[in-house]
Order: structure tokens, then C-alpha cells, then sequence
């Protein structure tokens, strides 16, 4: 049966009834809409956007960051008080008469030891950079094994990583000294180094932050011919930097306070930190050198956490355990 030709006029009928039936449908569409946003509106303002509470987050957050810095602030002020003013009992806020000598006494002291305090710095800064560099290379080649590889055992030893995390450096201080004992690097740079480079805070982070990276990306790598080790430094880690300047704070700060223990007694390897116990061990009259050595001592780590604290709190947001 032929189909009935429509006329122009009725053609004409049917597409105005279609847009205005589409042009009803998007009226409506929009009215909902609108009700919806005006609906969210009233409940924010009733959930309570107040400048009450807007005043009562401000003090409580301005409180905690007095509580954060004042550590600092005691630091510094201790350093520039005379030795005679770090005693005085209730402790003073500020001091009467501030001197730089406490700076001065550090360094002749530390000057007249059996190497050079410049000796130190350098072992401290050698030490520092080594240990850093050496554990940010680690992290990142075996946090993506063990994330976006799978092989017999991963699991567990994802399961070590995060048990070793409970155990402090002094519970494994003995098994150090027998495994470096073994190898024979006791009394060298290396007992300083690879004590640090193993520390299992930085390669957990990189783990769970490498495992937010979507497999998707890294099949497509391997479909255009890419290695593990290409796929590794050219498209997962330009992605992890934040993770990289967090694992970089850590590490650095735990290198610069490294002393290295018994594990070095030679005095052309020791660090800064081991002089500055030397230098306690001599009691009160040396309070105001240590009160100094603080202040010296806070500086490195504080600058490279001020440069990259932006990136800490994105790979926080990232690193919580993962199966």
C-alpha cells in the first residue's frame, strides 16, 4: 500500500508541533533545574555558611598554628639568649639581652675538635643528598613493580613494606650492625647511607601513589612498544611529582639528623648532628652551643620543606592502604 504523500501545510504542522514539544521539554528541564540549584541554595545557608562559624575555624585553626610554631620561636629565642638567661625559672618568652655568642662558641668549639667543622658539614651534606637521591630512585623502580605488576608474592611483600612501618630505626639498630658487620662497611659512608636509603615511609607512599595511576595508561604504553623501565621513568613518574617532593621532605630531613650511631667512629666521617652531641656531653656549661646547634640544624630541613610543602598534602590525599 503506497504511502499517503503529505502537503506542505501539513509538513509544516508536524515540525511546529515538534519544536515546540522539544522547546517545552527543555523549559522543563530547565525549570527543574532551577528549583534544584534554588533547593541547594537554602540548605547551604541552613546547614550554616555563618560568619560564626567562619570566625570559630579561623581561631581554631589559628590556635593550632601558634601551637606548630612554637617550637621554633623557643629554638630561635633559647639561641640568642645568654647562658645565664636559659636558666632562669619561669622561662622567659623573649630575651633581655640577646647575644650572638651562643653561634660563635658553637662554632669555635666545633672548630677545635679533631677535624674541621667544615669536614662535617660536607660529610653531612654528601650523606643528605646521597641517601635522598639514592631512596627516591629505589622508591619509584620498585613502588611500580610492586603496584601495577603482578607476580607471586607481591602481596606479601606489600604486607612487609606496611609492617615494617611499625618498627622504629632503634628496635632494628642490632640487625644493622650485623648486616653491615658482614658486608664490611662499618666506619664508612655507606653504614651512613644505606640505612636510610631502606627506610620503607617513602617507597609506601610512592606505592599507593603509583597505584592511582590507571592501568589503562600503562597497557596503551606497552601496545606501542615500551619497556617496564621506559614505561616507569617517561609515563608514570612526570606523574608523580607531588609524591616524589613528599618522599624528598622525609628523607631528607631523616638524612640530615642522621648520626649514624656506633656504626661509624671514625671523626673525618662523622656529621654534623654526631658533633652536636659530643658538644652536649660537656652539660651546662655548653647550653647555649647546643641551643645554637638547634637553630643551625633546622634550618636545611625547614627550607626544603617550605620550597615543596605544596605537594604533601595531594599525596597524603592518595597514600591510604590499598589491597
Amino acid at each position: 500500500m503506497a504511502k499517503k504523500e503529505l502537503k506542505p501545510s501539513q509538513i509544516q504542522a508536524q515540525i511546529e508541533a515538534e519544536n515546540a514539544a522539544a522547546l517545552e521539554a527543555l523549559r522543563r528541564r530547565r525549570e527543574k533545574e532551577h528549583r534544584k540549584m534554588e533547593k541547594s541554595k537554602g540548605t547551604n545557608k541552613r546547614v550554616g555558611k555563618s560568619w560564626t562559624n567562619d570566625i570559630g575555624i579561623f581561631i581554631l585553626l589559628a590556635f593550632l598554628g601558634l601551637f606548630m610554631l612554637a617550637p621554633i620561636y623557643i629554638a630561635i629565642i633559647t639561641s640568642i639568649k645568654p647562658v645565664q638567661e636559659i636558666f632562669i625559672m619561669p622561662p622567659k618568652l623573649y630575651a633581655i639581652n640577646p647575644t650572638g655568642d651562643n653561634f660563635r662558641d658553637l662554632f669555635q668549639v666545633a672548630n677545635n675538635s679533631w677535624v674541621p667543622f667544615s669536614r662535617n658539614v660536607l660529610n653531612s651534606l654528601y650523606v643528605t643528598i646521597a641517601a635522598t637521591v639514592l631512596h627516591v630512585i629505589f622508591a619509584c623502580m620498585a613502588s611500580f613493580i610492586l603496584a601495577k605488576c603482578r607476580f607471586p608474592g607481591v602481596k606479601l611483600i606489600n604486607k612487609t613494606v606496611v609492617i615494617a612501618l611499625l618498627f622504629n630505626s632503634q628496635v632494628t639498630y642490632i640487625m644493622q650492625y650485623i648486616v653491615m658487620a658482614k658486608l664490611g662497611m662499618i666506619n664508612t659512608y655507606s653504614a651512613l647511607i644505606l640505612p636510610i636509603v631502606a627506610s620503607s615511609m617513602g617507597l609506601y607512599l610512592m606505592i599507593n601513589s603509583v597505584g592511582t595511576i590507571p592501568d589503562a595508561m600503562i597497557e596503551a604504553a606497552k601496545v606501542d612498544g615500551a619497556g617496564l623501565f621506559r614505561i616507569c621513568w617517561q609515563v608514570v613518574m612526570p606523574n608523580m611529582k607531588p609524591a616524589i617532593m613528599t618522599i624528598i621532605i622525609f628523607q631528607f630531613q631523616a638524612a640530615w639528623n642522621s648520626t649514624g650511631g656506633n656504626l661509624v667512629y671514625d671523626e673525618a666521617l662523622k656529621t654534623i648532628p654526631t658533633v652536636v652531641q659530643q658538644i652536649a656531653a660537656a652539660g651546662i656549661a655548653r647550653q647555649g652551643a647546643i641551643a645554637a646547634s638547634a637553630v643551625v640544624l633546622m634550618i636545611p630541613p625547614l627550607a626544603v620543606f617550605i620550597a615543596a610543602q605544596s605537594n604533601v598534602m595531594e599525596t597524603m590525599a592518595h597514600a591510604g592502604m590499598k589491597d
